[in-house]
């Protein structure tokens, strides 16, 4: 494993190189307000504080999330209308038009995060080999690869929907390894979850970086010690 110099990097797309979980908050309370009009006695804030807890239950499970990414309309869906059942609520057309505002946000939402392409074309200039490894289905991921151009930029990109399986499993970083004819101990893998994108690929000998984003530092609970911390792609200098 080696703090310098690596000769290929993997890097994970959301909220490292595109800022996809930014706008979650925001378009939550927008669409649960929109919810509230629809029906007479429901409070927005209570069923934003609903869908919270609700949203980190059902995100907590790791099978769960594996389904649920899968058809993140069908989990959202699944969310609000157990919020409202919580509420005292049974109205699954609501739920239904809800996860779709909800989607339709989010997705006008996403934007690259300042510096990641700079960051990514230093890399490629020092000769460094590049690889995208990202979980979600086909179609979410190469639109947003699409959408901002990044494709020309790596030398593999692997999408847990084309794939067959998605990170935690070795598999995955495995071939992505075997794709850019790199080896773990001259490797960086570089994202923002923790057990995705650093105990993941420490246990197979990957030097890890954690893209820290707005938080303050590691959970106070958290069983696994990154190689680096940064705040955002844009710090990776070596």
């Amino acid at each position: 494993m080696t703090a310098t110099n690596p000769r290929a990097v993997l890097l994970d797309l959301d909220d490292t190189i595109i800022d996809y979980g930014g706008s979650a908050e925001r378009a939550w309370r927008t669409v649960c307000d929109a919810a509230a009009r629809d029906i007479d006695g429901l409070d927005a804030t209570a069923l934003f504080e609903e869908v919270s807890r609700v949203r980190e239950w059902f995100w907590s499970d790791p099978e769960r999330h594996r389904v649920g990414r899968a058809d993140l309309c069908a989990a959202w869906q699944r969310i609000i209308q157990d919020a409202l059942q919580a509420l005292g609520h049974d109205a699954p057309g609501l739920a239904a038009r809800t996860a779709q505002k909800y989607r339709d946000l989010r997705t006008a939402a996403v934007e690259l995060i300042p510096g990641a392409v700079d960051t990514i074309e230093r890399l490629r200039s020092r000769g460094v080999r590049l690889g995208m490894v990202t979980n979600g289905t086909q179609a979410d991921q190469r639109a947003k690869i699409e959408r901002f151009d990044l494709a020309r930029h790596f030398d593999h990109i692997l999408i847990e929907g084309e794939f067959g399986c998605g990170k935690p499993d070795q598999r995955v970083y495995l071939a992505c390894l075997e794709a850019l004819g790199a080896a773990p101990e001259s490797t960086w893998f570089v994202g923002d979850n923790l057990e995705w994108d650093v105990a993941a690929p420490q246990r197979l000998g990957l030097y890890a970086v954690w893209v820290a984003g707005a938080r303050s530092g590691l959970p106070a609970d958290a069983a696994v010690t990154p190689n680096r911390i940064i705040r955002t792609l844009a710090e990776l200098v070596f």
